[in-house]
């Protein structure tokens, strides 16, 4: 399945039912006034965050929602039939901006949390609503009121606890393929991923966090380089990011230019991230050429003040240490929001 997180699509709710000119005719009843009812009400244009969704592809390829318009009011005062609502299914974390002003409309972080973006016309009024003691045979109606219409832009942005960060080739996909149930493509080349990845990862008894992996950053990226930076919007919600260092190879740069590299691309989309706690560690302590240089490693992080995890995501050392410390800064976190 494609991923897709931004959709555009244009919403309109039904229009008002159009009332009724009607006189009453009956046997025996020869002035019979007025009996026009009311139109119905047109249908709403309703969003349905959900689960079961992870990607806005569906709306991608159908950008146009329309409701029905309410009934016409018929005589004997019959008030016309209110048109149906309809709903669109949207991933939980959608975003929903009006596409012209760019206004934040709502945030779906809630499943069932519905959010009507559209309301449906009210019906209009039938010739027995206008009728006075001086005006008792009236030959009008009310046309139905328009329901509205808007185009709306919609962005996902995924829910998860922790955010893996990092250069291409790092381990991030090892690295979650190894803690939870998710199986991202793992390749020895860069930019293997290519859209965001989520995985439950449970520690301890009854504990769990959802983690996301975002595809890697270069330098640059901000200016559309590499990825870019179009998928950082899925770690801004998170809580903590797990900043994955590689420092294996001949031409590697040194772990503190490749973090400092990562947190330049995250100030450049939004300085925020770069108030989140971050857990740095430094993957493939299975080769030989990164345990020589993790000592010095350890020490030029240690002097900005900052401790530095290690880990191998392919044998799996160290890797109860790191989830152990992304654990706790989880835990900080949500004791400071309760």
């Amino acid at each position: 399945m494609k991923f897709i997180d931004e959709a555009k699509i244009y919403v309109k709710a039904g229009d008002g039912g159009q009332g009724c000119v009607s006189f009453r005719r009956e046997k025996f009843v020869p002035r019979g006034g007025p009996d026009g009812g009311d139109g119905g009400k047109g249908g709403d244009v309703i969003l349905v965050p959900t689960t079961a969704l992870q990607t806005l592809l569906d709306l991608k390829y159908r950008q146009h929602h329309t409701a029905d318009r309410g009934g016409r009011g018929g005589g004997n005062n019959r008030t016309g039939r209110n048109s149906p609502d309809i709903r669109i299914r949207v991933p939980v974390g959608t975003l929903v901006k009006d596409a012209e002003t760019g206004e934040l409309l709502a945030d779906l972080t809630e499943e069932g949390r519905e959010f009507a973006v559209a309301y449906g016309g009210i019906g209009g009024k039938g010739n027995s609503f206008f009728k006075t003691s001086t005006h008792q045979t009236p030959r009008f109606a009310q046309e139905g009121m328009p329901g509205e219409e808007r185009t709306i832009l919609l962005e996902l942005k995924l829910l998860a606890d922790v955010g893996i960060v990092g250069l291409p080739n790092v381990g991030k996909s090892t690295f979650i393929s190894r803690v939870s149930a998710a199986r991202p493509k793992i390749a020895d080349y860069p930019f293997t991923t290519l859209v965001p990845n989520l995985g439950v990862v449970r520690y301890g008894d009854e504990g769990s966090f959802v983690v996301a992996d975002i595809p890697g950053l270069i330098r640059g990226a901000s200016e559309g380089h590499g990825m870019g930076i179009q998928f950082l919007r899925h770690i801004e919600r998170t809580a903590v990011l797990l900043h994955i260092l590689d420092i294996s190879g001949e031409a590697a740069a040194s772990g503190w230019e490749n973090y400092e590299t990562v947190n330049t691309e995250l100030d450049q989309f939004n300085h925020s991230l770069l108030e989140k706690p971050q857990v740095v560690a430094v993957n493939k302590t299975d080769l030989t050429d990164v345990r020589e240089r993790l000592k010095k490693e350890i020490d030029t992080f240690a002097a900005k003040g900052i401790k530095l995890h290690t880990f191998s995501a392919v044998t799996g050392e160290g890797l109860p240490a790191v989830l152990h410390a992304v654990a706790a800064k989880i835990e900080e976190y949500r004791k400071r929001t309760r």
